[in-house]
Formats: C-alpha cells, sequence, structure tokens
C-alpha cells in the first residue's frame, strides 16, 4: 500500500516528525508498504524544496509561500495536497488536525465531497489541539485560536479512521466518533543502546562520580515554581549534585530557574545544555544517574502521550515523574511507587534524592523502567496494529 504522511510542520526543531511519524513510517515500510512524508517546512525553511531521507523514510518538504502566515496560507494548503496527491496514495495520513496541513486535509475532503475522487483520510492526534488544549498555550491570535478548534472538531467528525496518542484522546474522540474506527497509538520506541554519558560528562566539565540529576524539558508542561523548589529540595539532599537541564524554553524559563538558583543557593549545581540535536541526545540522556519529569494535571498534560518519557525510559535513567495521564502507563507497576502527586513538589525532591543516593534501586529502576518500555511500546507492535486498522477501515 503507498501511504502519504501528511506533516504540520518541517523535521526540525520540533519532535512529531522525527520522534512519532519517522519510526511508525520505518515500521509500515517493514511490513510492505511505502509511506512518504509530506511535510510544510516552516519551521526550518532553509529545507524548502527538498526532499531528504531519513531512516529509510522519503520526506518531501513542499516549497515555503509568502513570509506573511496569512498570504501563505493558500500556497502551502495547495502545495502539501498537490505533494500528497502527486505520490497517488492509497490513503493519507493526516498528523495533527491544525494548520496548513489540516487545511489540506480539510481541501481534500471538500474535493471528495464534490464528485473529484481522492483517497481515505485518516487523522493522528497526539494533542488536544483547540479550547482548553495546546491553544492556550500559543501566542496565537483570537482568529487563529478559532481556527484551529474548528480544524480539530471538524476533522475529527469527517475523516475515515482516528489514531490517538493517549487514553485521554481516546475518550476526547470517542465523545463524537465510534469506537470501531479509532486506534490507541501511543508514542514508542525501538531498541537502541544508551549513549556514552561519560563523553558529554568529560565536555560539560561534570566528574565521573559526581551525582547527576537530569531535566529533559520544554518548561511549559510544569509551574516554574515547582521546579525550582524541587531542585533546591535535592540540592539539600545530595551533596554535591548537578542537575542536567535539556531542552529550551519558550519564553526564558531558563533566566527564571537561573535567577530562582541564585536567590536559593544552588547556582552552581545548575549545568544548562539548551536544545541538542536528536543525533546527540542519546548520549546527553545517558549522562544522567536519575531524571525528573514534573507533569502539571491539566488537559494539555492529560492529552498528550509524552515522548521525552519514553526517550529517558528506553535510555535507562530511572525517571520520578508525576502521576498525570498517559505517564503511569508507560511505568512498570513496580516502579510507581517513583510517581508523585502532581502538587507534592517535596514528595518529588525526596524521591530525587532517594534515587541518587541508592545505586543499587538506580540500577534495579532503569533495568525494569527499559524493560517494561520495549516489551509494551515497540513501534513494530503498534505498526502491526495500524496496518490491521488501515485494512478494516
Amino acid at each position: 500500500m503507498k501511504i502519504v504522511f501528511l506533516a504540520p510542520f518541517g523535521i526540525r526543531p520540533k519532535g512529531t516528525v522525527i520522534a512519532r511519524m519517522v519510526p511508525l513510517a520505518a515500521e509500515l515500510h517493514s511490513l510492505g508498504h511505502e509511506v512518504v512524508i509530506v511535510a510544510p517546512p516552516y519551521t526550518n525553511p532553509e529545507d524548502s524544496g527538498k526532499t531528504e531521507v531519513v531512516c529509510g523514510v522519503t520526506i518531501r518538504n513542499v516549497v515555503l509561500g509568502p513570509r506573511n502566515r496569512a498570504l501563505a496560507t493558500p500556497f502551502l494548503t495547495w502545495r502539501l495536497l498537490r505533494a500528497a496527491l502527486a505520490e497517488k496514495p492509497d490513503l493519507v495520513h493526516l498528523f495533527k488536525p491544525k494548520g496548513y496541513a489540516g487545511l489540506a486535509a480539510m481541501l481534500q475532503l471538500l474535493c471528495d465531497r464534490l464528485g473529484v475522487r481522492m483517497p481515505p483520510l485518516f487523522l493522528d492526534t497526539d494533542d488536544w489541539e483547540g479550547r482548553g488544549g495546546m491553544n492556550e498555550l500559543h501566542g496565537y491570535s483570537a482568529a487563529e485560536k478559532h481556527l484551529y478548534a474548528f480544524q480539530e472538531q471538524w476533522l475529527i467528525r469527517r475523516v475515515r479512521g482516528v489514531s490517538v496518542a493517549s487514553r485521554t484522546l481516546e475518550d476526547l474522540v470517542l465523545g463524537v466518533f465510534p469506537r470501531q474506527r479509532v486506534l490507541y497509538l501511543p508514542n514508542c520506541v525501538d531498541d537502541r543502546p544508551p549513549g556514552d554519558g561519560g563523553r558529554v560528562r568529560e565536555k560539560l566539565g561534570i566528574p565521573a562520580n559526581t551525582p547527576v540529576l537530569l531535566l529533559y524539558t520544554r518548561f511549559f508542561e510544569f509551574p516554574q515554581e515547582k521546579l525550582h523548589r524541587v531542585f533546591a529540595g535535592v540540592y539539600r539532599r545530595v551533596p554535591g549534585v548537578r542537575f542536567l537541564v535539556v531542552g529550551k524554553g519558550r519564553h526564558g524559563e531558563e533566566d527564571q530557574l537561573i535567577a530562582a538558583s541564585r536567590e536559593q543557593g544552588f547556582r552552581e549545581a545548575v549545568v544548562l545544555a539548551g536544545w541538542v540535536e536528536p543525533a546527540e541526545l542519546p548520549d546527553y540522556l545517558a549522562a544522567g544517574d536519575a531524571a525528573v519529569y514534573p507533569f502539571a494535571d491539566t488537559l494539555v498534560n492529560r492529552a498528550k502521550c509524552p515522548a521525552k518519557l519514553t526517550e529517558l525510559l528506553r535510555a535507562g535513567v530511572p525517571v520520578v515523574a508525576d502521576r498525570v495521564g498517559q505517564i503511569p502507563e508507560y511505568v512498570a507497576p513496580e516502579l510507581h511507587g517513583l510517581l508523585c502527586a502532581p502538587e507534592e513538589w517535596e514528595e518529588m525532591a525526596e524521591k530525587c534524592g532517594g534515587l541518587l543516593l541508592d545505586a543499587g534501586l538506580r540500577a534495579s529502576a532503569a533495568a525494569a523502567g527499559r524493560r517494561f518500555l520495549l516489551d509494551n511500546f515497540a513501534w513494530r507492535d503498534y505498526a502491526k496494529l495500524l496496518h490491521d486498522f488501515y485494512n478494516e477501515l
């Protein structure tokens, strides 16, 4: 079967394409399908018009239109649909029901309604995008917010089938869509060995025997004050600890962290790595002895399927996380003791400190977390379910 994955944006720097679409496409290839990703690379405009191959998957970046978003909209909408149809696909699978790709999918459905023969359209959703969802986290205009909320509701009701990345999204979609046309498709992993954490420690000047608590984040998933309190609490409990922060905030959260670390006396412990190239991430994750994963109890977070958590667990890093949404599904039952109530920052600091001070507990938690993830959330297994889903519908 020839399949087009319609991407919401380019491959860099956001994670949906590289973390969800590419590995799923690669596994579908192994099942005999041909999958091409068509993307609007406005997040990485240097790739405009380029075709590249990543992990054996072809990604066609359409030519960008005018820089003004309003003027670019008709150009990108048409170019995305034209590029998708040029592949002569048996079906199109849209990832995220919003933006330019969402408009191209809407145009496809309207053409089909007008009698123009079109391939079946499927939708993948890995976030709640509209009211109460991702709309609230971005500086969108009122018009954009209304559009994205409308796209989400309109498309969910009209596509052939919907794949959802979390149980919360499954419940939300089942409110308006029949169960037999919904597939639970969480973020998964393939089996890769952990990286070389020693190389990163040497690069950053962190001694090999120094306890390192890793934060792999975009910062918006939790209140910043909670993070500052957790770090301060761990600093009091663990002599010589270092906090390795991998990722970049949107609103200067790193500056807030540095200011709080000075006020609360742990500035010397903070090491900011910033945004890291995907190829280097395994080494940075392996540099942590344990990881902290704060996650506020909001609709946005409950609907998310945190790919960063799966990367940490696959890397063999034991994780202390908040008990919110999809997170307990990824954690081995014997490790649920490392989950925290989201409002209890002191509980999180205590459990992080306990992990860092107990090498035996870290080793057993790391092994159990990685084993459970690989056994229950492998891309190859869920790609087979998606293969069956396509054929059934």
